[in-house]
């Protein structure tokens, strides 16, 4: 019996009640031609009632009779938000952001000059809610940071210990599904919310395996020259040239797990109108919304034990510790206070922590220089600054229309070199990083910047100029 979903919908079933009328239909596998079917369907959801002790339909007939779902009201129009760098932003995340401060539950927000289209809120969208929590303005990747050590060692090395140093990255890094055989133990796995949620408890052996190692996509660990350019820096380094290990990753599967979960949960509890679907919230007064909190912040911790554990592996293989060491997250919650002193919660999805005095690292990509920063406290910007250069194109356009000779000879003019990646993160694929922070000047203070040189990222192939 072939009875499709369209013939159930003009019957007037809806939402939820298509799929168990199908699944009911599959499950009982009744034997009568489908007119009649049909015609006992249209009886069930004409009279609901009368088939609650069904043998068959109980179920279909109780979802029939539960209330039905309002949606909740947003905003006619978008409160007031701030836009950097205007001119080099997507129509789409206009569009996203603009959505995002129709919720009833936002206070403030701005959107950042690196910002691209997403899901839920943009990627460099900053958005300040009234206790609740948006797993989707918060992002699948959650805790994502950068992570830079500054070593007293010179520059020099990057030539004169070259293959060395190759050798390091890829004896001491891990991308993708590759994991080490041997990772290393760490406080955060003895975290007791591993026991007491049930969300994280089945992610703790994914998680102990994944451990000090990165993601794919635009994930990498790098080895190049941090130039300090300021004597009023927090680490008391002498302005000048350092080798430095800079590092992007986030939560691993653990973080796409949660985020998986909750924003399920979200779109169940908060049904929102179709165009702001991907920004259901959980009040962080219920239940869910404390499980969902205290599992993004384990998410983050565990991220950064990630990085640490790279970092550590790296220095050990140098043989010296580092001199100063700069993490900042992105992806990320945070309980702050407004201007009028009242708490907040503020989604950085794509976006850097600029509070005043905050220390951070906005990276350019793999040919451009990276920024160390520290932020100004900009109340406009909901204390906040870019987390990187934003991409130009998307991946599909990338590697349909970038050529890898260009983008090796591009890399070879500038002496970088990569191990891994492919065309989707070759450096014409990102906004140019000066332009974008040009459009942030009033938000961070520049201390230094940071060259990339030898690239580790996901996979074994390098750029290769073709004959």
């Amino acid at each position: 019996m072939k009875i499709k979903g369209d013939e159930i919908k003009a019957l007037g079933f809806k939402g939820k009640s298509i799929g168990l009328a199908l699944e009911t239909l599959n499950a009982f596998d009744l034997d009568k031609e489908v007119e009649k079917v049909l015609a006992e369907l249209k009886s069930v959801i004409t009279n609901p009632v009368a088939y609650k002790e069904h043998l068959v339909f109980a179920a279909l007939a109780e979802e029939l009779l539960k209330p039905e779902e309002k949606e909740i009201p947003i905003r006619e129009k978008p409160l007031p938000y701030r836009i950097y760098g205007a001119d080099g932003i997507e129509l789409g995340a206009l569009k996203q952001m603009e959505v995002a401060m129709k919720l009833p539950v936002a206070k403030s927000g701005a959107l950042m000059p690196d910002a691209h289209q997403g899901y839920g809120l943009p990627i460099g969208g900053v958005l300040a809610t009234e206790n609740a929590v948006i797993p989707y303005a918060v992002g699948v990747d959650i805790g994502c940071r950068m992570c830079m050590s500054i070593f007293e060692l010179p520059t020099s090395l990057l030539e004169e210990r070259k293959d060395n140093l190759r050798k390091i990255l890829i004896e001491n890094t891990r991308f993708g599904r590759a994991t080490f055989d041997d990772p290393k133990d760490h406080e955060v796995l003895e975290n007791p919310l591993f026991k007491e949620l049930n969300v994280v408890r089945k992610l703790k052996d994914r998680a102990a395996s994944q451990i000090g190692s990165s993601g794919g996509g635009n994930h990498f660990v790098e080895f190049g020259i941090a130039e300090i350019t300021e004597v009023d820096n927090d680490w008391g380094l002498e302005p000048g040239q350092y080798l430095s290990l800079l590092s992007h990753s986030g939560s691993r599967g653990m973080g796409a797990s949660i985020a998986a979960h909750y924003t399920k949960l979200a779109m169940e509890k908060c049904p929102l109108p179709r165009e702001a679907k991907n920004l259901a919230w959980l009040d962080l007064s219920t239940e869910a919304g404390q499980e969902y909190w205290l599992a993004m912040n384990l998410a983050g911790d565990y991220a950064s034990a990630c990085h640490h554990q790279i970092h550590d592996r790296i220095a050990e293989a140098l043989g010296t510790l580092p001199a100063a060491m700069v993490e900042n997250h992105h992806n990320f919650a945070w309980k702050e206070l407004d201007e009028k002193g009242k708490e907040v919660i503020v989604h950085r999805k794509g976006a850097t922590p600029a509070g005043k005095g905050v220390l951070g690292v906005i990276p350019g990509s793999m040919s451009a220089p990276g920024f160390i920063v520290r932020g100004k406290g900009e109340v406009a910007s909901v204390n906040s600054a870019s987390h990187g250069a934003g991409r130009a194109m998307s991946r599909t356009v990338a590697k349909k229309t970038l050529q890898e000779n260009a983008v090796a000879r591009h890399l070879s003019d500038l002496g970088v070199e990569v191990i891994g990646s492919g065309l989707d993160e070759a450096p014409m694929a990102y906004k140019d990083i000066h332009q974008v922070m040009d459009c942030q000047q009033e938000l961070v203070e520049v201390l230094g910047k940071f060259y990339p040189k030898i690239v580790r990222m996901c996979g074994d192939e390098q750029f290769k100029e073709v004959d």
